[in-house]
């Protein structure tokens, strides 16, 4: 199967009915994540649909998710960029990866965002490993807009 045709787009995103945000940041609250990159030792998921805002986001010993009491248009992403997170999208959720085994890497952030973009999500091990390969789709995304449009 071809990795690039099944990667989260932007032009997917804009129609999409849920639309996924990927925000990045935190300190070494944790000692094990002091040897992370500064600024990108944790990730989440910021989730936007008809009804409004959703947040999913991995805590040490507990899952966090949280419907938002703020109306659909607002600025979520502006917000947490604001906040000095580095966020990333909108990306259209892909669809379920039908697997054969359980995976076996452990449960993290990575892990969960990876699972809230789909079986198109690249992967990585870290924060910082997920935010290059986000940010490398997001750019040929861009630049397929730009071109497809000018032809």
């Amino acid at each position: 199967m071809n990795r690039a045709r099944q990667a989260p787009r932007l032009r997917a995103a804009r129609d999409a009915q849920q639309q996924v945000w990927i925000a990045f940041g935190g300190e070494a609250d944790q000692l094990w994540l002091r040897p992370l990159r500064r600024g990108f030792r944790h990730c989440f998921a910021a989730l936007r649909d008809e009804a409004g805002w959703t947040v999913v986001e991995p805590l040490t010993g507990r899952l966090l998710v949280a419907r938002l009491a703020v109306p659909m248009e607002f600025d979520l992403p502006g917000f947490y960029a604001r906040a000095g997170l580095a966020v990333l999208g909108p990306f259209a959720p892909g669809p379920v990866r039908a697997r054969t085994l359980p995976t076996l890497l452990p449960f993290t952030c990575v892990g969960l965002c990876r699972a809230v973009l789909g079986a198109g999500a690249p992967f990585a091990l870290t924060p910082w490993g997920l935010f290059r390969r986000l940010v490398k789709i997001l750019k040929n995304d861009r630049k397929n807009v730009l071109t497809t449009g000018s032809a």
